[in-house]
């Protein structure tokens, strides 16, 4: 028996199509959560989505009111709607968790992520790292006669585009902070 075939621009309601037509899209919703500062919170929070299978693309945490003691959990996740709602809510019943904001859907929001980037090279490559690092208005932080360290700034988009480009000049390591967000205009937790 050969393996069965589908050919090239086949609908994607053929027959042997097993996606379901009718499922919810996956979708990426940046989560804003207000938690006390204390030891535990952040293996609370962590726990919940490992314990369901949920994927964290990013996390970044840090005290934002020392007298209060309360931190900030800035989540980057991804799930089809009811999913996200799932999360949402779990994390809201968490004790030490005060607020929780989906900053996707409660309006405009600014993200932004710090990258460093290790780029080896020589001659050409060398001056083409420098060159692409200056459209992007990367930083040089470091520098070698053989390597430098770039900073970069912006959306995690524009941090995947400069990676997407060093790697072919050199790209040897990558430390990135995760997202940190706030909602744009009048809008704060």
């Amino acid at each position: 028996m050969s393996p069965l075939k589908i050919k090239k621009g086949a609908s994607s309601h053929s027959a042997y199509d097993l996606r379901d037509p009718h499922a919810e899209a996956i979708e990426r919703h940046t989560l804003a959560v207000v938690v006390d500062n204390e030891a535990g919170v952040l293996a609370r929070v962590i726990g919940l989505f490992s314990g369901r299978g949920y994927n964290i693309e990013s996390l970044t945490v840090a005290e934002i009111d020392h007298t209060g003691h309360r931190s900030r959990i800035t989540i980057v996740t991804t799930g089809t709607p009811s999913v996200i709602d799932q999360i949402k809510a779990q994390l809201g019943r968490i004790v030490p968790v005060h607020e929780v904001h989906d900053l996707t859907v409660e309006g405009p929001s600014v993200e932004r992520e710090l990258g460093l980037f290790k780029v080896s090279g020589k001659g050409d490559k060398r001056v083409e790292a420098l060159r692409l690092a200056d459209i992007f208005r990367a930083n040089v932080v470091d520098s070698t006669l053989e390597s430098f360290v770039f900073e970069i700034t912006g959306a995690p988009e524009k941090i995947d585009a400069f990676a997407d480009l060093m790697r072919p000049l050199g790209l040897e390591e990558v430390a990135r902070t995760g997202v940190a967000a706030l909602a744009r205009g009048e809008n704060a937790l």
